[in-house]
């Protein structure tokens, strides 16, 4: 069985930094792609970055100076480093893992995340993430 546990989430001021953390278990590290995404209260969901499985990483274009994903397989935990965190990044976080692999620029240009990982991704319930100016 499956099962992602999101945690690092919290209550910060503008320009601060936050790192998410997503303990994974059960998972077959050896192909597709995990990642981060967020919904803003009345938005939808959106992407953030991804890594595949031979690490490289993609983001969705306005977040990329500013996060960073990484992950560590021992320790089964993938990240989500932010920094100089703004009001407007505010909203749950999300990690996600699919044995089909995903790329956030393609995410980014379709508009939304596709149906086929919401149905059939992997899934946490969330971290909550609040930027005060």
């Amino acid at each position: 069985q499956v099962h992602l546990a999101e945690s690092g989430g919290g209550s910060v001021q503008a320009g601060e930094s936050l790192r998410l953390s997503c303990l994974i278990s059960g998972y077959i590290y050896n192909r597709g792609s995990m990642g981060w995404f967020r919904q803003a209260p009345g938005k939808e969901r959106e992407g953030v970055a991804a890594i595949d499985d031979d690490g490289s990483t993609s983001y969705v274009s306005s977040l990329k100076t500013r996060f960073t994903i990484s992950r560590d397989k021992r320790k089964n935990t993938l990240y989500l480093q932010m920094d100089s965190l703004k009001p407007e990044d505010t909203g749950m976080y999300y990690c996600a893992a699919s044995p089909r692999a995903f790329h956030m620029i393609a995410i980014q240009n379709l508009g939304h995340v596709p149906q086929s990982l919401l149905d059939s991704g992997y899934w946490g319930q969330g971290t909550q993430v609040i930027v005060s100016s």
